[in-house]
């Protein structure tokens, strides 16, 4: 069976050097092993290298994959001086590979897949690792939206109402079984939403170590990637999404923090990393944390439900890898449903 993700560069090589403002000579296409969600390509060419992000192929779940909103997202950013590759072509629907897709360009520099840094020059850097992440969280929430042109980028208020239907209904989409707590998780989601407190900022939505590129020689963020998700939402959302890495086992497929000796390493706690955030964001504290952790387990049980499902049907970006997010969704709602029951 031929792989629903490769792309033909004979056919694609001619489209760039029509669309891509410099492009020239495309000699390979290496399809990069990360992502589930939007696969993602590394293009070789006489002219440089570039990243190709596109659709998955197959039948997608409605306001799914929207490489679009990436695209303008990404070019928005950019003008703003925020750490962001370019932007140089978004492809429409009728592409010659016959899905959206756009081209940035590759951003050379350091990506950590381990959030505990064991590659890390010592104890300093990987402070400073996770400082420098943690500064740029704040910046993305300190942009002018209206500034930016994003003003339209998602509808104002009522964020988690929202988010809790959409991924609410996304999982049922993509149901394979009943999981007791995410039932439970769900349930306990829109019995305890908070009130809106009108803070509105835009939301990266998938914002961890692994989607950003540091510089080699320094721990400067230099590149934030994989944009897919990002709205106009609340800010606390992408933070304690962030630190669900302190709760995730290091030993699962996630590779979190929980059983690392994170004070022997050089890592800050949860608790000192959202204290950062705060003192950044100029605010005192952030109360209802309990919610916004489960509600950031919760999304990405979903995301990862939606992943399982497609590698069932067979068009997963990375189909071996995707069969193992059945049982992630089960440790997600799981690790939700302790912090609701015991505050651990």
């Amino acid at each position: 069976m031929s792989d629903p993700n490769a792309l033909d560069p004979a056919v694609l090589g001619p489209y760039l050097e029509a669309n891509v403002p410099g492009f020239r000579g495309l000699r390979g296409i290496e399809k990069f092993k990360s992502g589930q969600s939007n696969p993602t390509y590394r293009l070789n060419a006489a002219s440089g290298d570039y990243v190709l992000r596109a659709k998955p192929p197959g039948q997608l779940l409605k306001s799914a994959h929207q490489v679009d909103r990436e695209y303008r997202v990404i070019r928005a950013l950019g003008r703003t001086g925020f750490p962001v590759p370019e932007v140089l072509h978004l492809s429409q629907e009728d592409s010659p590979i016959g899905r959206m897709f756009y081209v940035m360009t590759f951003v050379d520099g350091r990506i950590f897949w381990d959030p505990a840094l064991p590659e890390a020059a010592g104890t300093a850097e990987r402070g400073a690792i996770y400082d420098a992440m943690n500064a740029t969280l704040a910046r993305l929430h300190a942009i002018d939206v209206e500034a930016a042109g994003l003003s339209d980028y998602g509808r104002p208020g009522s964020y988690f109402e929202r988010q809790i239907g959409r991924w609410g209904g996304q999982y049922r989409a993509s149901e394979t079984g009943t999981v007791a707590d995410m039932e439970t998780l769900m349930g306990w989601l829109d019995a305890h939403r908070p009130a809106d407190d009108g803070i509105v900022a835009l939301v990266h939505g998938d914002y961890r170590l692994d989607n950003m590129i540091f510089a080699k020689d320094e721990p400067k963020v230099v590149a934030v990637l994989d944009w897919e998700l990002s709205t106009l939402g609340h800010p606390y959302a992408d933070l304690a999404y962030q630190c669900m890495q302190w709760r995730l086992p290091h030993a699962s497929g996630f590779r979190g923090l929980g059983g690392i000796d994170r004070k022997a390493v050089g890592l800050p706690t949860e608790e000192e990393y959202v204290a950062a955030y705060c003192r950044r964001r100029g605010i005192d504290g952030i109360g209802d944390w309990t919610f916004y952790l489960a509600f950031s387990f919760f999304r990405l049980a979903a995301i990862c439900q939606g992943v399982y499902k497609r590698a069932l049907d067979g068009n997963a970006s990375n189909p071996e890898k995707a069969r193992t997010y059945g049982e992630a969704v089960k440790l997600l709602a799981g690790l939700a449903v302790r912090r609701i029951e015991t505050g651990e």
